[in-house]
């Protein structure tokens, strides 16, 4: 083990492994992404082994033979640790730990331990605690058992299952008033983001350090730390972005998401992901330089399905697009994602066609409306003007017909008691007037 001087700790020798079932699409460097991830977290990579098999095995996750290899390769490399690129099961990692005689872990405890470090904010620091411990709970008498086998000094030998019990029950504790923190910070994100819904807002998503916080940067003069770092940002930034041809937005940068991202992470950032889950659009940050552009692209999609928002509309933005070696890589992905549009943030590249497209993608969530009021309803006349775009006024006697310009979600929260809203097709009105204020689901935008 080596002092690493930049950090000031001790700098693990990490040996990566990785298991893939036969059948499973791999990259050309398939333990690439985990080796960056290991080095994020401060450790050194001193060698490699995959297997290809059928299924995992039950017991070590690995096949014998394997095994034998892994544990003479641990051997000559003195690594301090083995990490797989695969969840284990408690079970696996401690008849893993009795073999090797090194400490093992898994995928899921790398990506916990980066979030860990990168927390900054009083919100992701209790997001990362309680994923730690909810990963952590049904492998408390593996993590004893460890202590115990390393025999770290008097108190630690053999603390039996009274200590066990009571760990137990101090962890669900825990997790219990965790939970209730967090849920009372998800309460006030939701009022936050509903109190600028006078706005419309577009959220960044995307694989991490795919170049969501240097767009961001780019588009708004943000000034957010940028750093060529797996998770640089976990925490929602908001600023406002003076969009061409429409005027100003508001846009979120997110916590970057990742290939097999612990779904206890997922589930406790749910408050820093409430921008991405209330925004009118999303931009999916694509590193198109990278190989594996497009199972990241999978890879993101997977999670906002798990969030629960993989039918908001999207614009795919295939960012990097300089440091692209092969020129027809993006018309490729082009032809199988139709509408993204190729970028390159740190050079101001096709920043304007994106801006374009962006108000394009806005504009479909808007309607082109009559609404018929009483000429003395001042409050509903001004709330028009400030929420969409009044494009003429009819007076007939005491009743006055405004045709706008209007966002759905402020059409539907307009009293069909104080109004008739009628839609527009093809700038005419149509005959049928929106029900209970609210639009169908089928109109097309004018």
């Amino acid at each position: 083990m080596e002092i690493d001087r930049k950090q000031g700790v001790e700098s693990e020798a990490a040996l990566l492994v990785g298991v893939y079932l036969n059948g499973q699409r791999l990259a050309e460097d398939p333990l690439d992404e985990l080796a960056g991830l290991v080095e994020t977290a401060g450790a050194r990579v001193v060698g490699l082994m995959t297997q290809r098999r059928e299924r995992p095995d039950k017991t070590t996750y690995l096949g014998k033979g394997k095994l034998d290899q892994l544990q003479k390769l641990v051997e000559s490399t003195e690594a301090d640790v083995v990490i797989f690129d695969n969840d284990l099961s408690p079970a696996q990692i401690r008849n893993l730990e009795q073999t090797l005689e090194v400490k093992v872990l898994d995928r899921t405890e790398v990506i916990l331990d980066i979030f860990s470090s990168r927390a900054q904010t009083h919100e992701s620091r209790l997001a990362v605690e309680l994923a730690q411990l909810e990963y952590s709970f049904p492998r408390l008498k593996r993590m004893w058992t460890h202590l115990s086998r390393m025999k770290m000094g008097v108190g630690m030998r053999g603390p039996g299952e009274k200590q066990l019990e009571t760990d137990r029950r101090l962890v669900e504790k825990r997790i219990t008033d965790l939970r209730g923190e967090l849920d009372k910070v998800l309460r006030r994100r939701e009022r936050e983001v509903a109190a600028r819904d006078d706005r419309m807002t577009v959220s960044l998503v995307g694989y991490t350090n795919a170049g969501k916080s240097t767009l961001m940067n780019a588009l708004t003069d943000a000034g957010v730390v940028v750093q060529d770092k797996l998770f640089a940002t976990l925490d929602t930034r908001t600023r406002r972005w003076q969009l061409s041809g429409w005027g100003p937005v508001l846009l979120s940068d997110t916590v970057g998401f990742i290939r097999d991202l612990p779904h206890h992470l997922v589930a406790s950032f749910k408050a820093t992901l409430e921008e991405a889950r209330q925004a009118d659009l999303l931009l999916h940050v694509a590193d198109v330089s990278n190989p594996a552009v497009l199972d990241q692209v999978s890879a993101v999609y997977g999670v906002l399905e798990e969030l629960g928002i993989e039918q908001k509309d999207t614009v795919l933005v295939l960012n990097k697009m300089d440091a692209v070696v092969d020129p027809g890589t993006i018309g490729a992905i082009q032809r199988d994602y139709p509408g993204a549009v190729a970028i390159s943030a740190t050079a101001s590249m096709g920043l304007l066609q994106l801006e374009s497209i962006v108000s394009e993608a806005l504009s479909h969530n808007f309607l082109d409306v009559d609404i018929e009021t009483s000429v003395s309803n001042g409050r509903l006349l001004a709330y028009l003007a400030k929420n969409g775009e009044v494009l003429s006024r009819t007076y007939t006697e005491n009743r006055v017909s405004v045709h706008c310009r209007l966002p759905r979600k402020f059409v539907g929260r307009i009293s069909p008691a104080e109004a008739t809203v009628k839609l527009r097709e093809n700038g005419r009105v149509s005959s049928s007037e929106i029900a209970n204020g609210q639009p169908p689901l089928d109109s097309d935008v004018a």
